[in-house]
């Protein structure tokens, strides 16, 4: 092999990929936690009285879980101008991811609510709680206590999803690499640095979720079982997700 590696073409641009990396981390952080809040809304709709809305998020979450991410990206940059509504290449984005995050959280937030114990049902309702003081007073934390390693993984996938918006020009990580690609025709360099900013992006975020988990859990860890309980998202498995 006569390649000769030259990572300085590429380290002379370093700023149009840390740009990349900027706008990937701000899609990430607005998608993270709105699509938590649709998360979170859908897994307590799913347990609703009412058949019709219990019907309408199941129709929801498995028309997301079973297409690809792509596809749906691709529907709403490309198909909604059929019909008359024309969206820029961010918002198109925020929404599609938003759309999807929010259908794979909705069945992680619903299996930790079914994870409570029925006696923690019980024992609202022996106080007089009524179905929503129950849920938020109760069972909510408890819930989100067991899935939160889980989540954590999804939020991390999701960051790393980002790389396809580049198929509709958002400015993110992975575009601004074949930008400089295109520039200094140095692939192996440029995406062996770009696999290091994903990479590091990603055990950032592993450790922030940890100590989220700490912050948030701290008052349960010294009561912990030693085999009843969810290690901290930092050291939990990656959930598989398609995208």
């Amino acid at each position: 092999m006569d390649y000769t590696f030259r990572f300085t073409p590429v380290l002379s641009r370093i700023d149009q990929l840390l740009d990349g990396l900027v706008v990937t981390l701000w899609i990430s952080a607005v998608v993270i936690v709105l699509g938590f809040l649709v998360g979170l809304g859908g897994a307590l709709a799913s347990r609703s009285r009412s058949a019709a809305l219990r019907r309408a998020v199941l129709c929801y979450v498995e028309a997301i879980r079973n297409t690809p991410f792509l596809a749906q990206l691709f529907f709403l940059y490309f198909g909604l101008p059929a019909l008359g509504l024309k969206l820029d290449a961010v918002p198109a984005a925020l929404i599609a991811l938003v759309i999807n995050l929010g259908a794979y959280s909705t069945e992680i937030v619903r299996a930790g609510i079914d994870a409570v114990p029925r006696g923690q049902y019980d024992a609202g309702m022996a106080l007089g709680l009524s179905r929503a003081q129950i849920m938020r007073l109760i069972v909510l934390k408890p819930a989100l206590r067991i899935v939160f390693p889980a989540l954590a993984s999804q939020f991390t996938l999701l960051m790393l999803a980002t790389s396809i918006l580049s198929q509709i020009g958002v400015e993110e990580l992975f575009h601004m690499a074949g930008i400089v690609d295109s520039v200094t025709y140095r692939s192996f360099e440029v995406y062996a640095v770009t696999c290091g900013f994903y990479l590091a992006s990603a055990l950032a975020f592993r450790l922030l979720f940890a100590l989220i988990y700490r912050l948030a859990f701290a008052e349960r860890l010294g009561v912990e079982k030693p085999d009843g309980g969810p290690k901290a998202p930092g050291v939990a498995p990656t959930t598989a997700v398609q995208h």
